[in-house]
């Protein structure tokens, strides 16, 4: 094959051989996926529903969780039927697609913390003008920046891997299509096309988690000074959900992409990638439910509701 034009499909990695350990494969990701699916809707629902979630950080809550679905479907759905039908293809326009939705809502995501962390920063550090600084408009506007910075990132990245020519097979040595993976099918240097893109998209994600960090830094020196006990407890509970998101992204992301390449093997980045794709959409609800009273007892209203509704 001497260039991509020639490719009508490309091969992904299964996860297993066996046809039982494929159906559990399955299971497995049936059931994290309809847990994912489960969470997130009943946040978007209660926070769509309910106007005392009305409040900036439950706007990005809801838009962090509008991403986290469509992640999770982008990636997961495709490698349950793949493994329930036996097969290990996905059409080049298929791949196209699911190269261009995993950069741009992961893109998108990580804006969007990084515009999460700043609304934690104005709430605690700035909290007299925290009705000026994010007001529904500006609200409105960062969001809808972190949704296209993905796009922007995640138009430019497909336009150009995709226009390198792939000279070295059609298997991707991944259980989904992911740029890194299709650049190891790329001719010889002509990845190197790519490199500028990729030092562009480096520094934004540098930049942003600097802002990340500075931000936290500030934070924790306004709780620190805080006098009372109860003060500095809830300053601590109003940010502790995001820094374990952030963290769970960063931390999983890091894992991926900058391991040694020693310790690089197919089984080894499938549960990898595993951790980074699949397990932050399902966690991350859980991690804001838990530590949001309001939002709990919202949920749990809406539940009930369901409930009722069904008897």
């Amino acid at each position: 094959m001497s260039n991509s034009s020639s490719l009508s499909e490309f091969l992904l990695l299964a996860f297993a051989d066996t046809w039982q350990l494929q159906l559990l494969h399955f299971a497995l990701f049936l059931g994290i996926y309809l847990a994912a699916l489960l969470a997130n809707g009943l946040i978007i629902t209660t926070i769509a529903c309910h106007h005392r979630l009305h409040t900036p950080m439950d706007f990005f809550l809801f838009n962090l969780s509008l991403l986290d679905v469509g992640s999770i479907s982008t990636t997961v759905p495709t490698s349950m039927a793949n493994s329930l039908t036996n097969t290990t293809t996905i059409s080049y326009s298929g791949c196209t697609a699911q190269v261009f939705l995993i950069a741009f809502l992961f893109g998108g995501e990580f804006s969007l913390l990084t515009v999460m962390a700043y609304d934690r920063y104005v709430a605690i550090c700035r909290p007299l003008h925290y009705g000026t600084l994010l007001s529904s408009r500006a609200c409105v506007q960062m969001a809808a920046a972190a949704w296209g910075s993905g796009f922007l990132n995640a138009l430019l990245h497909t336009a150009n891997t995709f226009s390198i020519p792939l000279c070295q097979g059609n298997a991707v040595g991944h259980f989904f299509c992911e740029i890194p993976h299709i650049l190891k099918l790329s001719c010889s240097h002509s990845y190197l096309q790519e490199v500028g893109v990729v030092v562009i998209t480096t520094c934004l994600i540098l930049g942003c988690f600097m802002f990340i960090v500075l931000s936290y830094v500030q934070i924790f020196r306004a709780v620190l000074r805080i006098p009372s006990e109860q003060g500095r407890h809830k300053a601590f509970s109003m940010c502790l959900p995001h820094l374990a998101v952030v963290s769970l992204f960063v931390s999983t992301g890091m894992c991926a992409y900058l391991k040694p390449p020693s310790l690089s093997s197919p089984s080894l980045d499938l549960v990898v990638a595993v951790l980074y794709a699949v397990v932050p959409p399902a966690v991350n609800p859980l991690i804001y439910s838990l530590r949001n009273k309001e939002l709990k007892d919202a949920l749990r209203k809406v539940i009930q509701w369901v409930q009722c509704g069904h008897q």
